[in-house]
């Protein structure tokens, strides 16, 4: 059975959270997808406010730019909300928008070694092992966790281009694709992953989770229209309509080679509550 989710959009006021967050939990919806951009709320912190709100929803970082954060702080503010909130945090990781990364000084020369070297370090420290490593990036001595998570530690990576989407493969659990992703984007997305599974000998599943832009109510299409043409969607992304066209597409998606689809308002839509309520109530219960 698909996953299904929804986007809190990082433009949400912190202190509107709880109310997307209720709405998920008592709506049916299956997961909560936040992410982190400059220069918005933390991910880290909505994470831990929502999870510490809600008893059921998984929460989905989408994602933690790595430039961002050394990655023994990392390591240790998400070994946390796994052991706080065992099996409902799926944490994911990407190279960050890199204007915004050099904005803050944080641009590295090469943010693919960045990812590798992090992401090593990451899963090796979530495991509990120690971890000396002198790379480009990444540096640590001796360095291990108190509190390692008690659980295998899901690492989720965003991917875009074929080397992104290789490492994915190689390195991680599980790859996020953007709203721009149209279903043959999906199978061809799932086609390099693979190549850097196989390149790892890894055989465990490896979870697809997209995001697709949704838009409902009478002014649906134009929302939908105006969204796809400031982010270069591919042709046959996105989804404006009713419950049924929605469910519908997430089919689609899924046939695709997506496992999870996280439905994402648009950034102009009125009501963002209102419209994660609309995806648990309405489209959820078209996919069982």
């Amino acid at each position: 059975m698909t996953v299904l989710g929804a986007v809190a959009l990082p433009q949400l006021p912190p202190e509107d959270l709880a109310a997307v967050g209720n709405a998920a939990e008592d709506s049916g919806l299956d997961e909560l997808w936040l992410w982190e951009d400059c220069f918005w709320g933390g991910g880290i912190a909505a994470a831990a406010t929502v999870l510490a709100r809600t008893e059921r929803i998984r929460v989905g970082i989408g994602v933690l730019p790595v430039p961002l954060r050394n990655v023994a702080l990392t390591a240790m503010e998400v070994a946390a909300l796994l052991r706080m909130h065992p099996g409902r945090i799926l944490p994911g990781f990407g190279h960050g928008v890199q204007e915004w990364m050099t904005q803050i000084g944080a641009g590295v020369e090469s943010p693919m070694t960045l990812l590798r070297e992090q992401l090593s370090a990451l899963r090796a420290l979530l495991n509990g092992e120690t971890v000396t490593t002198e790379g480009r990036y990444v540096r640590l001595d001796n360095v291990a966790l108190d509190f390692a998570p008690t659980a295998p530690a899901p690492i989720l990576a965003a991917a875009g281009g074929p080397r992104t989407l290789r490492l994915s493969g190689e390195l991680a659990d599980g790859t996020i694709l953007t709203s721009r992703t149209a279903p043959q984007g999906v199978r061809a997305a799932r086609l390099l992953i693979e190549e850097g599974r196989v390149k790892a000998g890894r055989t465990e599943p490896h979870r697809v989770t997209v995001y697709l832009a949704a838009a409902t109510g009478p002014d649906a299409a134009a929302r939908l229209a105006a969204t796809a043409r400031r982010n270069g969607f591919q042709e046959g992304a996105g989804i404006a309509g009713t419950p049924d066209a929605i469910a519908e597409a997430v089919r689609r998606y899924a046939a695709a080679g997506a496992d999870t689809v996280v439905l994402e308002p648009t950034d102009d839509d009125p009501d963002l509550a209102g419209f994660v309520r609309f995806v648990g109530e309405k489209v959820r219960p078209l996919l069982d």
